[in-house]
């Protein structure tokens, strides 16, 4: 009775948790503090209920031979058979996958993806394969070749922790192109690549696969181009022809035309290397640096747009590169799905003065879907036509 009457009067006051021990008899009365009395019964009861009870309730511990039993029998198991898809859902996914895999990476990836991909190099200059879909530069601070040129310098340097090196871009590539793409060294290396360039001594021949045949099947378009604002329910710009002549009023001539302050001078020259399936592989260059200038000069000079080209299929809204059924057949898909073609313009060849009387002349390979589409319009490249 006074060991009740001190648990009560000081223990439950002060709000301190009992652990009652089964040694201890439980109080059956208390006069003094009856919730005492209660609360030591409840937790005497806990007490002595019998070991082998409380194990019995629970789970039996997992041993470690049962574990990788587990896991062994998991691995056995056959894989679950995935969904089938259709040759025309499987080719676009391959499109996706080859236009979209480097242009959400961490920049390191990209970085030593370029090292891979390295084609020339000397103490000036360096010659890169440029991915598609990864800009050359990029404002809003996402990944671009120009933002991992430290990280590509210090690789091609050796990972040294004092290095000096730097790559800087000399001319440029649109996001959506493919193929050789020039690195300098140093600022003075860079001045020199504009100048042999404002003098057209740089020369860079693309590659293009367009939809339609170019007639005459050689030539030079020399027309001006200027950024004009499309109206409509989705407005915006693109650029578009600014020619100097037009045809009279009589329709036997052409009366020459005031040029747009605003217009900048384009020249391309282009040479059809195959023609199948209502399509082409054609070589273009270009003596001038406008904005989309090949891709303008091909959808509305020649009326031959370029393949994956859907910003310039329509003069006069944006809306996805509407191709004939044929063609549709030949590439595997639905033009309903044509959004996800990707453009076919490959940076092929670039040829430099070297510094020291050599030039230098780079090749560089096709990107996978390049190929493919080649091979799915049966165009052949000009090496494999020779033999």
């Amino acid at each position: 009775m006074n060991r009740c009457r001190r648990i009560a009067c000081s223990d439950i006051k002060s709000g301190l948790t009992i652990i009652a021990f089964s040694r201890v008899k439980p109080p059956t009365n208390c006069r003094r503090c009856p919730e005492a009395a209660r609360f030591l019964s409840r937790s005497h009861a806990t007490a002595v209920k019998p070991a082998t009870g409380s194990d019995a309730g629970e789970k039996p511990r997992l041993r470690a031979i049962d574990l990788a039993q587990k896991v062994q029998q998991e691995k056995s198991k056959p894989p679950a058979a995935e969904p089938s898809l259709s040759g025309q859902q499987k080719r676009v996914m391959e499109l996706k996958r080859f236009s979209l895999q480097l242009q959400h990476v961490h920049p390191n990836v990209l970085a030593k993806h370029l090292h891979k991909s390295v084609l020339y190099q000397d103490k000036d200059v360096v010659v890169i394969n440029k991915p598609y879909g990864v800009p050359v530069r990029d404002d809003s601070g996402a990944t671009s070749i120009s933002s991992v040129l430290p990280v590509l310098s210090k690789m091609m340097d050796g990972m040294k922790i004092k290095s000096e090196s730097q790559l800087l871009p000399c001319l440029r590539l649109e996001k959506e192109t493919t193929g050789a793409f020039l690195l300098a060294r140093s600022e003075k290396v860079v001045e020199r690549i504009l100048d042999l360039h404002r003098n057209n001594q740089v020369q860079r021949k693309y590659w293009v696969i367009t939809v339609g045949v170019p007639v005459p099947s050689e030539g030079v378009i020399d027309i001006p181009i200027i950024e004009r604002e499309v109206t409509g329910s989705r407005p915006h710009y693109k650029m578009a022809l600014s020619p100097l002549f037009r045809m009279n009023d009589a329709g036997d001539g052409v009366t020459k035309v005031r040029a747009h302050r605003q217009a900048q001078a384009a020249v391309t020259k282009y040479r059809v290397l195959d023609s199948s399936s209502g399509c082409s592989l054609v070589e273009l260059q270009s003596f001038t640096g406008g904005k989309h200038q090949m891709r303008v000069h091909m959808a509305l000079a020649l009326t031959c747009p370029i393949l994956g080209d859907h910003k310039y299929s329509h003069s006069s809204k944006l809306a996805p590169q509407k191709l004939p059924e044929r063609v549709l057949g030949k590439l595997g898909l639905e033009q309903s799905k044509i959004r996800y073609l990707p453009l076919h313009v490959h940076a092929r060849h670039l040829t430099l003065p070297g510094t020291h009387g050599a030039d230098i002349s780079v090749s560089c390979p096709l990107p996978k879907y390049f190929t493919q589409t080649l091979t799915r319009l049966r165009l052949s490249l000009p090496d494999e036509k020779d033999r």
